[in-house]
């Protein structure tokens, strides 16, 4: 999925992309580059409500102990690989 941009910098947002962010005629949006080279649009306020949803999640299962621990729980005990 293509767009061009205009001689005014402008690019038409293809309509899945605009239904699938949520942004309708009049909305702001977003705009930004990424570390990788790349563009990031959305609809403004997005993020926000984005971070508020992880700040929850993160209140309702908060993460225990330090690196460590938590590889040895998703990866089990790396002393264990040389038994024998």
């Amino acid at each position: 999925m293509g767009s061009t941009v205009t001689i005014k910098g402008q690019v038409t947002l293809p309509k899945k992309v605009r239904d699938a962010a949520g942004i309708k005629p009049g909305d702001k949006v977003e705009v930004r580059n990424t570390a990788s080279g790349g563009i990031y649009i959305g609809k403004s306020g997005s993020e926000a409500e984005y971070l508020k949803k992880l700040q929850a999640l993160a209140k309702r299962y908060p993460i225990e102990g330090n690196t460590d621990d938590i590889m040895r729980e998703l990866r089990g005990d790396p002393a264990d690989d040389y038994k024998t």
